[in-house]
């Protein structure tokens, strides 16, 4: 244990309503995990397993196929956690909805969002760390790719409260372990860069937070695309149901959810910037190293034997968490526009961001570009995307693919967007200036309707194959 001054409370009582056993698994981490070990889908791991890469190389091999749980890594006291919404149904398990009821759950909770709820104790802060800390030998930080710069905190909430309003933001940085109690941050120029710009202003540090450790509604809340002044933890509260309990910080005035694992307090210094990266981001590639903003920690509060829960750069729980929120706003922002606009999709192999398929029931000539034009408005991640009919499933890349050979003629259907705002993390880019296409894969309105009729055999997908097949017979007795 190091030397730094440590407060003890009581476990506060439970302060969560009793909710149905079938959307139980939303309302904590530890919930959720006891949910995917009861499922075969939790991989516990023996003690002692490395920070440095090993880590990182189990729960990348096992990724999408079972969570993983990291107990003692390199004889550290801590545990570690990943993978733990690797899988787009498992996403939607955990929020307690149906599969196809995913994206309209979130537009809903993003449109109908509940007020948190503050309470004065909290098992996030049933620890509490103060002075000299270190936050190495306090938490158990892997450092995941061969070229990181070092341990990374991937999987942290950053909440920032608005200077002058108070209102908060919550989001995902990278965020390098820089010493003992100094972190570095990439900030990008939206919500959190918004706030600490007005603070850095006045020559003021802004007051921030890393949680690490949440439930899966709160974790996929933090990626929600709203308006500056919509705190998402209050979107968090619609995906369970009920508000979210939270916490004031020991050293500060921002609110954390109260049933976290970990909490980071701590301060974006004004005008202090310090070397950062390189580290594996989402599209595969490095995110190169430079000067960003720093943390000072005050801080460090968590529950007694925390989880620490970490995101491998790059794989399915990081792609998924970009891209199911970005699909739910996505779709209505082209909704608003384009009544007909049914369905969108963000696919893996786009990294769950630059490549986007829009289900359009087509009623006039000339709305499948229109509907592309809107979609590359409503993200400017968004590089390639393409608009199909009803009848493709645009969640099968076979599907989407086929639409694109049989109905486009890139001289007829194929829109061309240069020099626009790209993501700066697409190595392809001139630093996200860069070129965007779109296909228009639909049918053709007016055509003759034989001409694009989409074969099929009756009864197809009802017949019985265990009946009428005989498993284990010799095909040449069979013929007898």
């Amino acid at each position: 244990m190091s030397n730094h001054a440590i407060d003890r409370f009581p476990t506060p009582a439970p302060v969560l309503s009793p909710v149905p056993a079938t959307r139980s698994a939303a309302y904590s981490l530890r919930g959720w995990l006891d949910r995917l070990e009861a499922t075969n889908r939790l991989t516990v791991m023996r003690p002692g397993v490395g920070l440095v890469h090993q880590l990182a190389a189990v729960a990348k091999r096992l990724d999408g196929t079972t969570a993983t749980l990291f107990p003692h890594p390199d004889g550290h006291s801590g545990t570690v956690v990943s993978g733990l919404v690797s899988d787009r149904a498992w996403m939607a398990e955990a929020l307690g909805v149906p599969g196809n009821e995913l994206i309209a759950h979130c537009q809903r909770a993003a449109a109908e969002p509940l007020p948190w709820r503050e309470v004065a104790e909290a098992p996030v802060q049933e620890i509490v760390h103060r002075g000299a800390i270190d936050l190495t030998r306090l938490l158990p930080i892997p450092t995941h790719n061969e070229h990181d710069s070092g341990p990374y905190i991937s999987a942290g909430l950053t909440i920032a409260r608005d200077p002058e309003t108070g209102v908060q933001n919550v989001s995902i940085h990278r965020c390098q372990i820089n010493g003992p109690d100094r972190i570095g941050i990439l900030l990008l120029p939206r919500h959190t860069d918004h706030f600490y710009r007005k603070a850095e202003a006045k020559g003021e540090a802004l007051e921030i937070a890393l949680v690490i450790g949440v439930d899966p509604a709160t974790l996929l809340a933090s990626q929600a695309i709203v308006p500056v002044g919509q705190d998402e933890l209050e979107i968090a509260g619609a995906l369970r149901g009920e508000p979210l309990d939270v916490v004031r910080c020991k050293t500060n005035r921002v609110r954390v959810p109260a049933e976290a694992e970990i909490v980071i307090e701590g301060r974006l210094l004004p005008r202090v910037r310090e070397a950062e990266g390189p580290f594996g981001e989402f599209p595969q590639y490095y995110g190169e190293r430079a000067d960003r903003h720093v943390i000072q920690v005050d801080a460090v509060t968590h529950r007694v034997r925390p989880l620490f829960h970490t995101i491998v750069g790059g794989g399915l729980e990081h792609l998924l968490l970009g891209a199911i929120p970005r699909e739910a706003t996505i779709l209505a922002t082209l909704q608003r526009n384009f009544p007909n606009v049914q369905d969108v999709h963000l696919s893996l192999g786009g990294v769950g961001r630059y490549h986007l398929v829009v289900k359009l029931r087509q009623t006039q000539h000339g709305e499948a570009k229109n509907v592309l034009l809107g979609a590359f408005a409503a993200h400017y991640d968004i590089k390639h995307a393409v608009v199909v009919d009803p009848d493709v499933d645009i969640h099968n890349a076979r599907e989407v693919e086929w639409a694109v050979a049989t109905r486009f003629q890139a001289d007829r259907d194929l829109v061309v967007v240069g020099n626009s705002q790209c993501s700066r993390l697409d190595p392809s880019t001139d630093e996200g200036l860069g070129a965007k296409w779109g296909i228009d894969a639909t049918i053709p309105l007016g055509a003759p309707e034989m001409k694009f009729k989409r074969i099929r055999v009756p009864g197809e997908e009802s017949v019985d194959i265990d009946r009428l097949a005989t498993p284990g017979i010799d095909w040449r007795a069979a013929i007898e």
